[in-house]
This record gives C-alpha cells, sequence and structure tokens, in this order.
C-alpha cells in the first residue's frame, strides 16, 4: 500500500478515510457488507441569501456502522504519527463508551489504528482496547505499545482486489 496520507494537520485522518470509503464502495459492491461513514454534524447559524454559515459540532458517534455477516459494525478510524505507540487521548470517553455499549450488545466494535510514520494500519479489537482504556483510567500506561500492535492485532493490507481489506479481521 502506498502512502496517501495528508500531513497537514487539518486533514488528519482524511488519507485513511479515504482508503476505507474505497474499500467500504468495494464491500457494497460484492454484497459483502453496507458499512457507511457517519457524517460530522453541522450547527447552522444562519442562511443570509443563500450563503449559509455555520460550524462542526462534536460528534457523538463513531466514523463508521454498518452490518457485515448480519452482525452490526461500529469502529472509528484513527491514525498517529508516533512509531512507538498509540496515544488513548486519540479516543474521546463519547467514542469509547459507544464502541463499549455496541461491544456488549454484540456488534463488532473496533479501531482502525493507522501508524503513518511506518505506513501500516492494525485492526484493534474493542477487547484490547478496553484493557489498555481501563489500565489507564487507573493510573496505568496513557498508550499502546506499537509493539503490542504487531503482536496483539492485525495487519490490514490491500488484498483480494479490497484497498484495505480489514474485514477479513473479523
Amino acid at each position: 500500500m502506498r502512502k496517501t496520507y495528508s500531513p497537514s494537520h487539518a486533514n488528519r485522518g482524511a488519507g485513511l478515510e479515504r482508503l476505507i470509503d474505497m474499500t467500504n464502495q468495494q464491500y457494497r459492491n460484492k454484497g459483502v457488507a453496507d458499512i457507511r461513514k457517519i457524517p460530522t454534524p453541522v450547527q447552522i447559524q444562519s442562511n443570509r441569501a443563500g450563503k449559509v454559515t455555520g460550524y462542526t459540532m462534536k460528534p457523538e458517534w463513531v466514523d463508521y456502522s454498518g452490518v457485515h455477516d448480519g452482525r452490526a459494525i461500529v469502529f472509528d478510524a484513527k491514525e498517529t504519527s508516533s512509531k512507538t505507540s498509540f496515544p488513548l487521548e486519540n479516543i474521546s470517553g463519547h467514542q469509547y463508551e459507544l464502541l463499549k455499549s455496541w461491544h456488549q450488545k454484540g456488534a463488532q466494535s473496533f479501531l482502525l489504528v493507522s501508524f503513518t510514520k511506518v505506513d501500516e494500519v492494525y485492526l484493534l479489537p474493542f477487547e484490547l482496547l478496553e484493557l489498555y482504556w481501563e489500565d489507564a483510567r487507573n493510573g496505568g500506561r496513557k498508550s499502546i505499545p506499537y509493539t503490542e500492535m504487531i503482536l496483539r492485532c492485525d495487519l490490514v493490507k490491500s488484498e483480494k482486489g479490497y484497498v484495505l481489506h480489514y474485514l477479513k479481521s473479523l
């Protein structure tokens, strides 16, 4: 897989999301799954003479949701420029709680984490995220080591014609 990530802070995550969106379209086209990007909510402030002004609101959902093999899927896409760990501060409390709630109800809940400096994407299952999240809440480590991602998470690659074949790991 070639690097397609933008170095600008404003577009952080846009490259990974583009790859996921292309893959999700492939999944839909082949009838494998229906997974969609959830748009960020916008608060309209005014609409004068066709000129709309507003601002993006704090999202209360994760980036993606859908269904695969009759089972709900919810996940978020995250990027880090660190070569050594994935900082848990990249996840908001509401995102964690949503993933947890859906996981408890039988959904496939996870993160797709891109380590941009090494051009690798990992599927971080909710169970491992929960282990580190709860440990951090109790004063433990505030990140997941890259070495742990290598050992306990699936590396997501382009294969079988899919841009980023993450469903293979579920």
